[in-house]
């Protein structure tokens, strides 16, 4: 098993040392971050996104879209495997949560359905603080 298929297990302790404030909010207590203000939202850089928690490899920019819900928008993970799906019903909704499959972070939500201009009519809206991005000039 390669290291980045190894699963991670730290204590809140550890996630609180490893990650920023918002950043621990958002991956370990499953908070979201306000629309339209993470840095990736925008960004058309090519390359792969990773997990900020684990570093595992997420989505990559050939599946992110614009979709103006606020939220760095992809319609496809990099792999199958890479995130889990969990129903979430906080809030007084039925959501499907998405967390990388790696380390248990949250990553955000995603949403089916017909009219998203996507191959798969998915939508994964995802905290960009949740995400590193490794540019393709970077990866080797």
């Amino acid at each position: 098993m390669s290291e980045m298929n190894t699963p991670v297990n730290r204590s809140e302790e550890e996630w609180r040392a490893i990650l920023d404030p918002e950043a621990f909010a958002v991956l370990r207590q499953g908070a979201t971050e306000r629309p339209w203000s993470g840095e990736y939202v925008s960004t058309t850089t090519q390359g792969v996104y990773r997990c900020r928690a684990c570093g595992a490899e997420l989505f990559r920019s050939e599946h992110k879209f614009d979709s103006h819900c606020g939220w760095p928008s992809f319609y496809d993970p990099a792999d199958s495997s890479a995130v889990t799906l969990h129903e979430d019903l906080s809030f007084g909704m039925v959501r499907t949560e998405v967390r990388c499959a790696r380390c248990d972070s949250h990553l955000g939500h995603v949403f089916h359905g017909e009219g998203y201009p996507t191959p798969t009519d998915a939508r994964y809206c995802i905290n960009s603080v949740a995400l590193t991005l490794e540019a393709d000039d970077t990866v080797e």
